[in-house]
């Protein structure tokens, strides 16, 4: 009797199952088994005392329990399946999210969000790109914010939407109706006021329960007599915690990403309604679901913008300039802030999207979006109307000192930087309250401890800002009240106020004060990752990720080699 054969079926299985677990093995039992996935060793990017940012080796710090909370919610969601954590050392890569993944990032993961398919974005450097509101408004509705998105609405996490009416109460306040449901969001009888303005559809998000809510829209936004209110669920406000996690065990790491730093001034395309019609192209696939199809600030995303409201483009006023205090910004000023986004805030970066586009719609802006339409038949462009003025000339920076930080910290005091910011720089001085911009909504002084600034990262961002001002807002131009010196002294003093300090909790980061003094010595560059600052402990450096990988296998940084070996010794 011949031995019985086995089918093509059975090989095909039996190939299958192979595959799927040896796949489970090298991706899931694995990395547990390797010494380095225990590690919890990451380099990050610190401010010093003396506001400069360089690498240093670290620890990554654990979850949370509402972080935890989230990661449970994210791999229940199938996030996952779309999405990966892992960048690996390639250049295409690391220009497009961030710094090479490192062992000590996963230390905590058990198991691992690797994941391969990138059919969305990887997130492994998500964590403070996009404020909490773009987070919401993303999971109520990806097209909001991006036309072409495939990734499916988790409207069922919010609680809500529900019906309300707005009604006028006894101090002739508009506000919600007190109902059975609306009484589960609002505490009618509360001396705590919220304002909260609804989108042009009367989608309204409320970021905190238990208050008394004042319908506010001094521009119009809404016109309606019913609302629909939604809320964040436990399970929400995990899941967006956790991706706020994602990337900052690297530290303030987006502060020295190269595209995220550009510099740009002068910039000029000619008019042309061919550039206008291609910039309105590109409008309405990234910009409209928050800047609105009239450029009024009020798409349908800015129902979740409570605090941060998108640019209205028809009043023609723009904070970030190079340009004189009151004047139009140049086309460099737009591409600046275009480019790097605005940190704290749901405008993120668009170092992704092509110089064309990115000066394509600069042109829609100016001339489409930035004019004030009160004249019928006789609109008034501003950027036709008000040229910009010629950029103001920023100098080199003097170099970092303790005595340059210390005569800032006089210079706050001398200039009353405190009335606003605080004794501290937390945003809560002693005029903070009350405080609004030109289109009637409050506008808080900046918590500088946090270290996100707006205006961007670097000491010449924070002098800029100081000798133009801000236009729209209570922030004056000091250019003929405070010497340049004694700017560029505050402005290194306002960087300070966020050293060394977790980039997402703000809490002071554990470091001995050998390795503080080690850091804060201008000569130390600690410019790159791989010449991130390591404690003196006599045991060989730690190597990351691709720079172990070239070094192991015969490569060198040739161009920057020498120059690292000094900046470790």
């Amino acid at each position: 009797m011949s031995a019985r054969r086995f089918g093509l079926r059975f090989y095909t299985v039996a190939a299958g199952f192979g595959c799927i677990s040896l796949a489970a093995f090298v991706q899931g039992v694995l990395p547990m088994l390797e010494p380095e996935s225990r590690t919890t060793k990451v380099t990050k990017v610190v401010r010093t005392d003396l506001g400069e940012l360089k690498w240093m080796e670290h620890e990554a710090s654990d979850y949370t329990p509402r972080e935890r909370l989230g990661r449970k919610v994210y791999t229940r969601e199938g996030c996952w399946y779309c999405h990966s954590q892992y960048i690996r050392p390639v250049t295409g890569e690391t220009r497009r999210w961030g710094p090479v993944t490192q062992a000590g990032e996963y230390a905590f993961d058990l198991p691992h969000m690797f994941s391969t398919r990138r059919i969305g974005p990887d997130l492994s450097r998500v964590g403070l790109k996009y404020s909490d509101a773009w987070h919401l408004a993303h999971f109520w509705n990806p097209r909001m914010l991006s036309r072409d998105s495939i990734m499916p609405r988790f409207s069922a996490l919010f609680d809500g939407p529900y019906p309300a009416k707005i009604v006028t109460d006894a101090e002739g306040n508009r506000t919600i109706e007190n109902t059975p449901v609306t009484a589960q969001l609002f505490d009618f009888k509360s001396a705590q006021k919220q304002l909260l303005t609804p989108n042009a559809e009367g989608l309204l998000y409320v970021p905190e329960r238990g208050r008394y809510p004042i319908i506010f829209t001094p521009n119009k936004e809404y016109t309606g007599e019913v609302v629909s209110l939604v809320s964040a669920s436990e399970e929400l406000l995990g899941l967006v915690a956790y991706l706020q996690k994602l990337g900052t065990n690297r530290g303030k790491w987006r502060d020295r990403f190269e595209p995220q730093t550009m510099e740009a001034s002068q910039v000029t395309v000619q008019r042309s309604e061919e550039w206008t019609a291609y910039g309105k192209e590109v409008y309405e696939r990234r910009c409209v679901g928050c800047h609105g199809v009239k450029g009024d600030g009020n798409g349908p995303a800015a129902a979740f913008m409570q605090k941060d409201r998108p640019r209205n483009f028809t009043l023609g006023v723009f904070k970030f300039r190079l340009t004189p205090s009151g004047s139009m910004p140049d086309d460099g000023d737009l591409l600046r802030t275009i480019t790097r986004g605005v940190r704290g805030t749901a405008m993120p970066s668009w170092h992704e999207l092509t110089e064309k586009d990115r000066l394509a719609v600069i042109q829609y802006i100016k001339y489409v979006l930035a004019v004030d339409p009160s004249k019928p038949g006789k609109p008034y462009l501003y950027f036709v109307e008000e040229p910009a003025q010629a950029p103001i000339f920023i100098g080199e920076s003097p170099k970092p000192s303790a005595d340059l930080v210390r005569h800032g910290s006089e210079v706050w005091e001398k200039s009353k930087c405190w009335e606003c910011h605080g004794k501290e720089g937390r945003g809560d001085g002693e005029k903070a309250a009350g405080l609004k911009d030109d289109f009637g909504f409050p506008i808080p002084p900046a918590n500088l401890t946090t270290g996100q600034f707006k205006s961007g990262p670097g000491v010449k961002d924070i002098f800029r800002t100081m000798s133009t001002g801000l236009n729209g807002t209570p922030m004056p131009s000091f250019s003929d009240t405070v010497s340049a010196e004694d700017r560029w002294a505050l402005a290194y003093y306002v960087l300070s106020l966020s050293a060394f300090k977790d980039p997402l909790t703000g809490e002071p980061m554990k470091i001995s004060p050998a390795d503080r003094a080690a850091l804060d010595n201008p000569e130390l560059q600690a410019s790159e990752s791989r010449y991130a600052y390591q404690s003196q402990t006599g045991r060989e450096p730690t190597q990351y990720a691709g720079d172990a990988w070239a070094r192991e296998n015969g490569f060198e940084f040739a161009s920057r080699h020498r120059s690292g070996e000094a900046e470790r010794n």
